[in-house]
């Protein structure tokens, strides 16, 4: 029984914005899952721009939406941990970059779950690992490469 409780996934999505055509909360566990080691306790927050900016201003020092943030509370033995999304940045940049939306988020998601879970990209060494670590768990999810755009070095 501790092994399933040290398994299990609890994702509170929160709407803090206008949700019309936002995913939905099962692609969000979805994602999550797959970006997931263990268990964990994690709430999703998706926001509008006014919130995304005031959220990065304060904890990052920078003054503009941001697409993911993460929060991470403990990463042991659960996972915990929030992610705030501003879904008109994400949607920005899947035009920008000609990706599809839901790709996108799920990008996304995945790459603010393993940020919760120690991953970082600091250096770039830190970030080419990341970016392995993400394109395996999307191609596993039926993605495509989120850096297929940008030139190997």
């Amino acid at each position: 029984m501790k092994n399933a409780i040290s398994n299990r996934l609890n994702l509170s999505v929160q709407y803090a914005c206008n949700r019309e055509g936002l995913p939905l909360r099962a692609d969000f566990v979805r994602w999550a899952r797959a970006a997931l080691i263990g268990g964990g306790q994690v709430t999703i927050r998706l926001v509008d721009a006014d919130e995304g900016r005031a959220l990065n201003a304060e904890y990052r020092g920078k003054d503009y939406a941001t697409n993911v943030l993460s929060f991470p509370y403990e990463s042991e033995p659960l996972v915990m941990g929030d992610l705030v999304i501003c879904p008109e940045v994400v949607a920005r940049e899947a035009a920008e970059q000609g990706k599809p939306l839901a790709a996108h988020y799920a990008h996304l998601t995945v790459h603010g779950m393993l940020h919760l879970q120690g991953w970082d990209h600091e250096d770039d060494g830190e970030a080419l690992e990341m970016e392995d670590e993400e394109r395996t768990i999307l191609a596993e999810l039926g993605y495509p490469d989120p850096y297929g755009n940008e030139s190997a070095a």
